[in-house]
């Protein structure tokens, strides 16, 4: 019975540890937009944007994000604002004109979970750099429902696309 009671103690640690070593990392595009100016280069959420930046704070809201990367627009900030307002996270803010060091967000991102929003073009690119493969291309201009996931536990990474409408 005692040597029951040990494996099943070293089991626990050992799946404990293993969970340490994983990081999931959320990444979507920006919420509807407004298209009324098209000359504007800013352009604020759209009524149906405001509703999908809902949906997304309801959806993280159990997913334990530790940090939310954002590029400085409104409709990307606008998207995940609702979701760090709650959680009291602040927004970190990035930048798409920068070469990417994507072995550093990983290793600043081990062992968290971490939601970044981006655009139909920085998005996929953002995953290819995190996989390491140029699999995933631009989303289409009126695509406002991927959600891509990158799985990194003890150097096996894992992703996949997912369509939310």
């Amino acid at each position: 019975m005692k040597f029951i009671k040990i494996i099943l103690f070293l089991f626990a640690v050992f799946s404990k540890s293993q969970d340490l070593n994983c990081s999931k990392i959320y990444l979507i595009r920006h919420a509807e937009k407004l298209r009324t100016n098209i000359s504007e280069k800013n352009p604020d959420l759209n009524d149906k944007g405001i509703i999908r930046a809902e949906y997304w704070k309801n959806y993280f809201s159990d997913k334990n994000i530790s940090n939310i990367y954002s590029t400085n627009f409104k409709r990307t900030i606008k998207t995940v604002e609702p979701l760090a307002l709650i959680n009291e996270i602040e927004i970190i803010l990035y930048s798409t004109d920068e070469k990417m060091d994507y072995q550093k967000f990983l290793k600043f991102n081990s062992g968290k979970n971490s939601l970044v929003v981006g655009h139909s073009n920085t998005i996929p690119k953002f995953v290819n750099g995190l996989i390491n493969k140029e699999l995933y291309q631009d989303i289409d201009d009126l695509n406002n429902s991927n959600l891509y996931i990158v799985s990194i536990c003890d150097s096996i990474i894992t992703h996949k696309l997912i369509k939310v409408n």
